[in-house]
């Protein structure tokens, strides 16, 4: 029983055939591929490093044109100069902060565009580009890992993961699993193109950790333009398929990944495709994205928003329905066909299209298609929403033509309002959008004209303002130079994201140049919010999952939660479930050990213990006491191994005050040196105290996150306590130990 302490997936990689060639099934219209090669890494804080940059001749990604059928009509929908005028001050607010993310050459490619994108978790931004990553506190901005090249990710991997890694990178965070997926395409050996797509799960909620690392092969075609999404159920992804010389488009192709065995390194995880939908006349999509604490309803398929296509002009929403254990009943079928205002389309022929300041070359607008993500959020009051956004042609510029799309259970998807966003004479292009728990919109975009250079700017809504508007725009930051060369390739893609603690904080990242030049493009970070936004009513499950027989902590046990897949267990035996206060119930099981279900009312703002053991079946089914604790809730990497207190256990100074204020703290190492990050909720002052081995270190903002540094390495042992400042009034203990 000590095994299940460390897992039965430890050491995956000796339970899979490394180098294996990928097999592929075929249950009635679906195919079933297998991972070509999975592993457990070493955390990536400790893997071989590459860097400096990798020497290579510059290059501009390979990335066709989709060639189109679209007939070209009246725009009805674009964004009057009336409302423009209507809403004269911008209900949207400046950046609270900005700071540069991965710059030219982006670690390991001398390319362009850096298809730059990035995803906001608990207390860690992650930034992707050709061929980097990095990792900065989301708060600061402050560098936490990196940058480094994604290859790093796969240092002792092999195959092509490893040695032939090509970009297109992808970076979302799980945030009812706390964990970060990250995914790149790669040219297998003998191949002239991409044709894998290599994913790895983060083992935890710290993207400097360990990883499940998986090689699929998915086609003998050309992948590009690969698209995940995260639902309960898996992890969906959308690509576009050429023949092999790129010149000939093959049609959409849907995929979906087992999140359930992904996130326990299992490496008997799969993937499931209907193959390419249509033909080269279906027009691509995206799969929908989670956002938010409420998940879809249970046994709701991923929804695939395509590009607008036909006369009349419609949306097609397209539902992937996923069976992993049965494969013949996975379904991928067309279960809305929403009407879409005609417009124009930008630029179909060329690439040479949006104007810059100080450069004859102009820049690619990529409006062939849904720009990234389609993101899916369901709200309290019961509707949910599909957020999307592509460029057209508006006034003879570039405008950004929005849409949302609700659903109201029963019913289907329909048209809730669209827009082309085109104010003035800027050319806006490269898009990304977003909603924050009150429905309150952001619309990230690239923005230039023959006279500015490129820059990055969003524009927002209140959920408040007339339907179909914009009621104003920022700029996140002004580049200084203009694009020269690249064959005109640009952005590719941008992110704008949501976090997840308050679900109300919008994260974006874009391109842009400091000085005119070729092959030396930026990126930048910044964030921003709605005042008067609030974080949503929740409260904290935190399960300990340990043996019946001698209490050993089981990790890598799968979490339910009210008949959908949530999370699973870390090396500690814990999972943090974040839900909406009120009943939930919930199953914890692990193959080869046993199954426990039960039930767990969870209070706003408070964090309530679950206890579970498996290997035997207790009477009665355990139940979760409907009185939430002050228990510390600590989500540690491999290294070092954090330790929960088992109750919150005073000291004489200062006094804890069970129930009032909640401290969570997780640690980690940064070249070597020791940090914790401490997240609490509750307390009611403007400053906290915030103590380590009794006395005060620092007087903060309550802003619930703080990062200590000791500075110390090898063994230690820390316990924090937060107080509402100069009182006695103060959270559990929260205890790590490296």
């Amino acid at each position: 029983m000590a095994l299940l302490g460390f897992g039965a997936f430890s050491n995956v990689s000796a339970q899979a055939t490394a180098d294996q060639e990928s097999q592929a099934q075929q249950f009635g219209q679906t195919t079933v591929i297998h991972a070509t090669h999975s592993d457990l890494s070493k955390p990536l804080r400790e893997q071989p490093l590459i860097w400096p940059p990798i020497e290579a001749e510059h290059e501009a990604n390979l990335n066709p044109k989709i060639a189109h059928q679209h007939q070209d009509g009246p725009d009805p929908v674009i964004q009057s100069s009336f409302w423009q005028r209507m809403i004269n001050i911008p209900a949207i607010p400046g950046p609270l902060l900005t700071w540069n993310g991965i710059l030219y050459p982006g670690v390991g490619c001398n390319c362009a565009p850096p298809d730059t994108d990035g995803e906001v978790g608990k207390t860690q931004y992650v930034q992707m580009v050709n061929e980097g990553l990095q990792v900065f506190d989301k708060i600061t901005g402050t560098s936490v890992f990196g940058p480094v090249a994604i290859s790093s990710i796969w240092s002792g991997f092999g195959g092509a993961c490893q040695n032939s890694g090509n970009g297109d990178p992808i970076v979302v965070y799980d945030q009812i699993a706390d964990r970060w997926i990250i995914s790149q395409f790669a040219t297998p050996t003998g191949a002239t193109v991409p044709q894998d797509e290599c994913i790895a799960i983060s083992q935890t909620g710290d993207a400097t950790g360990a990883w499940y690392r998986y090689d699929f092969h998915l086609t003998s075609n050309f992948l590009d333009y690969p698209k995940l999404g995260v639902w309960p159920d898996g992890y969906y992804m959308a690509a576009n398929v050429f023949n092999t010389l790129g010149t000939a488009f093959l049609g959409p192709q849907p995929f979906v990944f087992d999140r359930v065995k992904m996130l326990v390194g299992d490496p008997t995880a799969t993937s499931q495709t209907r193959g390419i939908i249509g033909g080269s006349s279906e027009e691509t999509f995206l799969p929908a994205d989670l956002d938010g604490i409420i998940p879809p309803p249970v046994g709701d398929p991923n929804h695939f928003v395509a590009w607008p296509q036909g006369s009349p002009l419609i949306y097609k929403v397209w539902a992937y329905h996923v069976d992993f254990a049965t494969p013949a009943n996975s379904t991928f079928t067309l279960e809305a066909s929403v009407p879409a205002a005609s417009f124009t389309a930008l630029c179909p022929t060329t690439r040479n299209c949006v104007p810059q300041l100080g450069s004859s070359a102009n820049l690619d607008a990529i409006a062939d298609r849904m720009m990234f993500r389609n993101v899916y959020r369901r709200f309290s009051d019961g509707h949910e929403s599909l957020l999307d956004n592509y460029s057209v042609s508006a006034n003879s510029v570039a405008g950004i033509r929005w849409i949302e799309l609700r659903r109201t259970q029963p019913g289907n998807w329909g048209i809730f309002q669209q827009s082309t966003y085109q104010p003035d004479s800027t050319w806006r292009w490269m898009g990304s959008i977003a909603s924050d728990n009150q429905s309150n919109i952001a619309l990230g975009f690239s923005a230039s004209s023959s006279s500015i250079n490129p820059q990055i700017r969003y524009a927002g809504r209140l959920a408040t303002d007339p339907l179909n508007t914009l009621s104003g725009e920022q700029h996140l930051f002004d580049g200084t130079g203009s694009q020269t060369g690249t064959s005109n390739r640009w952005g590719d893609y941008s992110d704008i994201t949501v976090d997840p603690v308050d679900d109300c904080t919008f994260y974006y990242t874009n391109e842009y140049y400091a000085t005119t030049g070729s092959f030396n493009w930026q990126t930048r970070i910044g964030y921003f919010r709605f005042a008067g936004c609030a974080a949503p009513q929740k409260g904290t499950a935190h399960f300990v999952v340990t043996a019946c027989t001698g209490g050993a902590p089981i990790s890598n046990a799968s979490v339910s939660i009210d008949s959908r897949p949530y999370g699973a267990t870390l090396s500690n035996g814990t999972y943090d479930a974040v839900l909406t206060p009120g009943s939930h119930t919930y199953s914890v099981s692990k193959a080869g050990v046993g199954t426990q279900t039960g039930n767990v009312t969870i209070t706003n703002g408070q964090t309530t213990n679950v206890n579970v053991c498996l290997g035997s079946n207790p009477s009665p089914t355990p139940t979760a006491t409907a009185t939430p604790t002050a228990t510390a809730t600590i989500a540690p990497s491999p290294t070092p191994t954090a330790t929960a207190t088992a109750t919150a256990t005073p000291t004489s100074t200062p006094t804890p005050t069970p129930g009032q204020i909640t401290l969570s703290a997780r640690g980690y190492k940064v070249q070597g040196r020791h940090m914790v990050d401490l997240t609490w909720g509750g307390a009611t002052s403007t400053n906290v105290d915030i103590h380590r081995n009794g006395p005060v270190i620092v007087t903060t903002a309550n802003d619930g996150f703080y990062t200590d540094s000791p500075g110390t390495r090898g063994h230690a042992t820390y316990t924090y306590q937060v107080c509402n400042e100069g009182t006695n009034t103060c959270s559990n203990q929260a205890t790590v130990t490296f």
